[in-house]
């Protein structure tokens, strides 16, 4: 719903301040991965994201040892995955909106999906430190 209005109402780059100095909406055509990796390869990002997707799945259907708290976290890696898939394949590129300044840094704009993705990736690696810790116990049930 957000990149809709996002694309909709916005024109590319036209930008509205939330908090000043901080956090805007601005609207960007992504048409590269994270940090505009790949930028203009949109049919090799989409064969590399279904091949990703069906690894994950294909994880997930093998492992006898999934807990809950990594099904949660697969789950909203999928979601990632899947939100920015939709636009690549819809329109030819990534809606990103999310833009903020910290320190006098103004960072890559990016989108919802794109948290999902690297939050997930960050839990589930903090996750497998501490399976490891634990003889191969999961610590995360």
């Amino acid at each position: 719903m957000i990149k809709f209005i996002i694309s909709h109402f916005f024109s590319v780059y036209e930008s509205i301040t939330i908090i000043n100095n901080f956090f805007n909406i601005t609207y960007v055509k992504n048409t590269g991965a994270a940090f505009s990796i790949l930028q203009g390869n949109q049919t090799l990002l989409i064969i590399i994201t279904v091949l990703t997707i069906l690894l994950i799945n294909y994880f997930l259907t093998k492992d006898k040892n999934v807990n809950k708290f990594e099904t949660i976290t697969y789950g909203l890696l999928l979601g990632g995955i899947y939100g920015n898939l939709i636009d690549r394949i819809l329109y030819g590129y990534v809606i990103d909106y999310l833009d903020f300044t910290i320190f006098g840094y103004n960072f890559a704009v990016f989108n919802l999906a794109d948290i999902l993705i690297v939050g997930t990736i960050f839990l589930l690696l903090i996750n497998s430190f501490k399976k490891g810790g634990n003889n191969g116990k999961n610590s995360c049930k």
